[in-house]
């Protein structure tokens, strides 16, 4: 009997835990209110806690137009391509109709000296950085969605950790570079009128019809090379500063929604001094006979001076300052 009144007694004792159990667990539903609630709260911008004391650690999720995302997949990356790839496309078919522009008589044999050591040196300090953000670049912009479908995953892993730390060390040469341009090179860049009718003549590259034969005035700089400086100093601040944003985020801590928009502005900046960076090229190592010498000697041509920058020639001719080299 006793037995009996024992295994009675153990079963009473379940059951009873097992309604207790039953009654102070959560309801799915419950449970699923007390979610909705958080989420809510979440979204509506509700700080939370965290042990890091860092501004923004305590917003546990940011809010933004996700359409920002769709913006660099769908418009920024495929532009990226064909600031690069498009305008190298562009300028070959255009050399292989028009040609490039000759210098009329030739080479004299005469170099004028145009650009001293440093400035040969800070050019430089500027372009080769320049050129590998541009490559990097566009892999870390453009390659998941041009070239990762077409190569392996431990090729691409590879590849954009290469690219991305390449970029961020080139960071800093370039902002160099671009900073001593800017300041050292503005006085020689202003826009004056007579660069409004290089700008009609397209400079007197084109070797066909009305425009074949021009060669319009310029200066130090033609109008040509101050819209690309001026697209250059400008952008290049846009792309310094948003870069410096997002190379040292624990420096300057910014929200996630700052380093979205920097992340946008600085390609935006990237591309347009993508497409400049590339006319650029082509008209000094191609399109112009002669003009790559001035970047590599610092010393130009004599013909190529007064066939290309006249004002400049006969202004150094009248004051003195015309040096030939050795």
């Amino acid at each position: 009997m006793n037995k009996w009144l024992k295994h009675i007694g153990v079963a009473i004792a379940l059951l009873f835990s097992v309604s207790v159990f039953a009654h102070d667990a959560p309801k799915v539903g419950d449970t699923n209110e007390v979610n909705g609630q958080i989420w809510s709260q979440l979204k509506a911008g509700e700080d939370g806690y965290t042990t890091s004391k860092s501004e923004f650690h305590g917003q546990a999720i940011n809010t933004y137009d996700l359409r920002v995302l769709e913006l660099r997949s769908d418009i920024l990356a495929p532009a990226m391509m064909a600031a690069l790839f498009g305008m190298i496309i562009i300028f070959v078919l255009f050399i292989k109709v028009n040609g490039i522009s000759k210098l009329h008589g030739g080479f004299s044999g005469k170099l004028v000296y145009r650009w001293s050591k440093f400035d040969v040196s800070i050019h430089w300090l500027g372009a080769i950085p320049c050129l590998l953000l541009i490559l990097t670049g566009l892999t870390l912009l453009a390659g998941r969605f041009f070239f990762q479908p077409y190569i392996g995953e431990g090729l691409w892993a590879g590849l954009v950790n290469g690219a991305k730390q390449i970029h961020d060390i080139m960071a800093i040469p370039f902002m160099i570079g671009w900073a001593l341009m800017t300041v050292l090179w503005a006085k020689n860049q202003m826009p004056k009128m007579y660069d409004l009718k290089w700008m009609m003549v397209v400079g007197g590259y084109i070797n066909f019809g009305p425009f074949k034969g021009k060669h319009p005035d310029a200066g130090f700089a033609n109008a040509g090379e101050k819209l690309w400086f001026w697209a250059f100093a400008v952008f290049g601040l846009v792309v310094s500063a948003s870069g410096m944003l997002l190379l040292f985020p624990n420096l300057f801590e910014p929200s996630r929604t700052l380093s979205l928009v920097a992340l946008i502005l600085h390609s935006i900046g990237a591309i347009i001094i993508t497409a400049f960076s590339i006319v650029h090229i082509f008209m000094a190592t191609v399109m112009s006979e002669g003009g790559m010498e001035c970047m590599v000697s610092g010393y130009c041509d004599e013909t190529w001076a007064s066939q290309h920058h006249n004002l400049w020639f006969d202004e150094i001719k009248e004051n003195g300052t015309l040096k030939y080299k050795d």
